[in-house]
């Protein structure tokens, strides 16, 4: 705890002119690196602090106060570093981590392309062997690269050409550590963008950079795994570094708002101003719940699997960051507006969250199909069994769906006197239990309506995602809630209120959600949609006359 009291306590931070200046000062870099913050998860025996993940997060509350200095961290270990920590082999981590640790050396990721964004497996920077084996000649141009002015250190992925089992020659993507010493490495001028400013982001350029074959991550051709895995694990902490700087928010906005009087009255007396601050808390409380689920899951032996529950913090967490941030300006009116208080830099530092580490219409894609998997895998179980003409089981989903249509109480044996959840939020996990089961059977439709073709159903994906989000985010609520009740922690009836107000909400979301969901549904406007989108892009414009237009 003193460690996180010493950071917290840094006076030589100067977030407004690290914003106005657009760099982090030497002096600022040097007092981070001295408290180890470089090496947050590097183990201790390569000189790294060797945090869990649950601390990782509980620092990531602190770093968030400011953007910049989180971005630079978070570029350096999250993904910058990451490759080499969960990929790399020991000779890899004995040469690399230790400066990488100490902050002496800064690493980077870089994988984005001017011509590939979202598209990992589209990147056209190449590696190829040199003659005599030794190394590999690296050549192309990495865009949008988070401390790619000043990182010593790039994980860098390339296309290389690798022959399969049959003997053909196939590009694929492999992984490689590149040293800025190596040569032929030259960074663009950094960007000037809307938010985190101080942070330095930049173009990288390969030309014909010396790669030593030592220095492949991994295997040879197997560069997008590696990839995918670094990404999908650095997404969790946004929900706690989300929540820090909401936490903040409240204190400085209910200060002001209990303070300043409107019509002979504070502005705490309000019930516009009062729903502010309770979206505030309620995002503040999801977000740090379900972001702690997630580190307390991923620091489980086995080193479990948590990228669906990672790329669901970072989705919520993301977007409420932002709403809160707004809600919070509003709440100071036009001194919100001003450059003289934290709140449009804190706002514009925001936006970059819903598009970086992943955009959130990918991460949406992919957790609606990763959360459909396991059903789909059933579902064409049962299928194949049916056209063998196996009648038990065409009488088994017939009596599923009678069944379903009498039986209306759902209970997956959350509350009662064997119930993990704490009888104050019964109601709570009645309300999780419906959606759950509703959510099933909804999904079961889609699968028999769609089949394969619901990969491109991108509308009804995007519904599916925001369901099973709200699911995760009323099982962390639950769990957290019911964990402070049994151990009587303090204002835990506060985190009943807060609980039982975000599944009423969450519950009423979710029922509309699967509602247009349902084949034919009058709620459903996805072909409106779709039209109103093509008949603007045809045009490449805003179709409508203008209402001042006249016809005679």
């Amino acid at each position: 705890m003193s460690f996180f009291c010493s950071f917290a306590n840094i006076t030589v931070v100067d977030s407004k002119k690290i914003d106005h200046e657009a760099v982090i000062p030497p002096e600022t870099l040097n007092g981070l690196k001295e408290l180890g913050l470089f090496g947050i998860q590097i183990p201790e025996e390569y000189g790294g602090l060797g945090l869990s993940n649950t601390m990782y997060a509980r620092l990531g509350e602190i770093t968030s106060l400011d953007g910049a200095i989180a971005v630079t961290l978070a570029a350096h270990q999250a993904i910058g570093l990451k490759g080499i920590l969960i990929a790399g082999n020991e000779a890899q981590k004995a040469k690399y981590l230790p400066k990488l640790a100490t902050g002496e050396h800064i690493a980077a990721f870089c994988l984005t392309e001017p011509g590939s964004g979202s598209d990992a497996a589209s990147v056209q920077t190449r590696a190829t062997l040199t003659e005599d084996g030794k190394h590999f000649l690296l050549n192309g141009t990495k865009f949008w690269i988070s401390n790619g002015g000043w990182a010593d250190i790039m994980t860098v992925f390339a296309r290389t050409e690798v022959v399969d089992k049959d003997g053909q020659k196939k590009d694929k993507i492999t992984a490689f550590i590149v040293e800025r010493a190596f040569g032929g490495v030259t960074s663009g001028k950094p960007e000037d963008k809307l938010g985190i400013r101080g942070s330095n982001t930049s173009e990288i350029t390969f030309e014909d950079t010396k790669v030593p074959i030592e220095n492949v991550i991994g295997e040879v051709g197997g560069g997008f795994k590696v990839a995918m895995n670094i990404l999908n694990n650095g997404r969790f902490s946004m929900g706690s570094a989300g929540a820090g700087m909401i936490k903040k928010l409240i204190e400085w906005t209910s200060e002001y708002a209990c303070t300043r009087k409107q019509f002979s009255r504070s502005l705490s007396e309000f019930g516009m101003i009062q729903d502010k601050f309770a979206t505030m808390a309620l995002n503040a409380f999801v977000m740090e719940s379900m972001a702690y689920l997630t580190s307390g899951m991923m620091d489980r032996p086995g080193v479990p699997d948590c990228s669906l529950e990672a790329a669901m913090v970072k989705v919520f967490s993301s977007e409420g960051s932002w709403i809160c941030v707004s809600e919070a300006l509003q709440v100071l009116g036009g001194l919100g507006f001003t450059k003289n208080y934290p709140y449009e830099r804190y706002l514009r530092d925001c936006r970059i969250l819903q598009i970086f580490e992943g955009t959130n219409e990918i991460l949406r894609m992919y957790i609606a199909l990763t959360g459909m998997q396991y059903a789909g895998k059933i579902l064409t179980g049962k299928i194949k069994e049916m056209k063998k003409g196996n009648v038990g089981v065409v009488f088994e989903i017939l009596g599923k769906k009678l069944k379903d249509s009498v039986v209306k109480t759902v209970d997956f044996g959350l509350t009662g006197k064997d119930g993990v959840v704490h009888p104050s939020l019964t109601e709570s996990a009645k309300m999780f239990e419906q959606n759950a089961a509703h959510f099933g059977s909804t999904v079961e439709g889609l699968l028999y309506r769609y089949g394969k073709t619901i990969v491109e159903e991108q509308l009804v994906l995007k519904k599916v995602a925001d369901v099973l989000i709200n699911l995760y985010a009323m099982t962390a609520v639950l769990s957290r809630t019911s964990r402070s009740i049994s151990i009587g922690l303090r204002n835990h009836d506060h985190e009943v209120l807060l609980t039982n107000t975000f599944c009423k909400d969450a519950h009423f979301k979710n029922n509309f959600l699967l509602t247009q969901l349902q084949k034919n549904s009058p709620e459903n406007n996805d072909a409106n949609i779709k039209k109103i989108a093509e008949e603007v892009l045809a045009k490449r414009a805003y179709v409508c006359s203008h209402p001042l237009d006249r016809t005679f």
